[in-house]
């Protein structure tokens, strides 16, 4: 059992918070999440209803490219994440703040 929470810990990174994040949560009991770039819909779905022990109704992913940065006449980029956002069963919630 402990191999599986552990997987799961790994594909939920942290959650993620901000003000649209924050209103879908009220309004349409959906929670934002950073997760690994090769996860898919079914993993972060068995992890979220395994960690929180919740029903999830929809998982919707979308992946954000890395910033390109200068330093000087040195370009760099930072690392591309992927966000999940979950939708709860009606009546489940999950205390993040």
């Amino acid at each position: 059992m402990s191999q599986h929470l552990d997987r799961y810990y790994n594909i939920i990174k942290k959650s993620h918070v901000t003000e649209k994040a924050t209103n879908d949560s009220l309004n349409r009991n959906a929670y934002h999440f950073v997760v690994p770039t090769n996860a898919n819909k079914v993993e972060i779905r068995h992890a979220i209803e395994s960690l929180f022990e919740v029903k999830v109704e929809a998982v919707n992913t979308l992946t954000k490219r890395g910033k390109v940065r200068r330093r000087g006449y040195v370009k760099g980029q930072k690392p591309d994440w992927k966000k999940a956002m979950v939708t709860l069963k009606e009546g489940d919630s999950i205390d993040i703040f």
